[in-house]
């Protein structure tokens, strides 16, 4: 049964201001505001970066760094991006598309997730996590960021423990949302790191120490 329970009057208020912040900037990426607010002033046109899950965020990123390899599953998505990419001229980002495994337990051995093979170690500047497979996927880049780069996962209170508010938060009791989850987990736990939160989701930035 579907749980109500963060219908709270806090919950509507964040609620509502997310709602207007998506609606006066449609073409920030879909991450909390001082998340988008970090990334305009950390990222550089030099920065090679990695997502996965494409969309506003890609338009974003191409017009800030050197060049993006963007990752989508969904087809139909990749077709409508393409042409975006298209109408736009945007020229600096390696688009590719691998639909989903026929179960998820073959997720770590999917080509949406082996492709991070690709690229050497210390390659990145960053990856943002916004896709499918989150847990393999972020476990399979951790190696492939600069020292100083930033691992950067959205809706990272579903898969962390933490304070937050936002709907479907874990708790310190409930821990890493799975095994692979608690491996990432404990790899990054001595990296610096900002959270952020609308009251509706999260985004925490990770950096990789130097």
């Amino acid at each position: 049964m579907r749980s109500f329970k963060h219908l709270t009057p806090r919950y509507m208020v964040n609620r509502i201001r997310e709602m207007w912040y998506q609606k006066t900037c449609p073409d920030h990426p879909w991450l909390t505001r001082q998340a988008n607010s970090i990334l305009d002033t950390y990222l550089k046109n030099t920065d090679h970066g990695m997502e996965f899950g494409s969309g506003r965020s890609s338009m974003w990123f191409a017009k800030r760094i050197a060049n993006l390899t963007s990752i989508e599953h969904h087809e139909g998505w990749y077709k409508h991006v393409t042409q975006m990419f298209a109408d736009n001229g945007v020229k600096n980002v390696d688009y590719r598309h691998f639909p989903k495994v026929a179960e998820d337990a073959d997720a770590a051995g999917s080509g949406y997730v082996k492709v991070v093979d690709e690229f050497e170690s210390g390659s990145l500047d960053f990856a943002l996590v916004d896709g499918i497979y989150r847990d393999h996927v972020a476990a399979a880049v951790l190696s492939k960021l600069r020292p100083g780069g930033v691992l950067i996962i959205d809706n990272v209170n579903h898969y962390f423990p933490s304070g937050s508010h936002a709907p479907n938060s874990r708790s310190a009791q409930d821990g890493p949302n799975g095994e692979v989850w608690k491996k990432v987990h404990d790899e990054i736990a001595s990296w610096r790191f900002i959270w952020t939160s609308s009251g509706v989701s999260d985004t925490a930035f990770f950096f990789k120490p130097l």
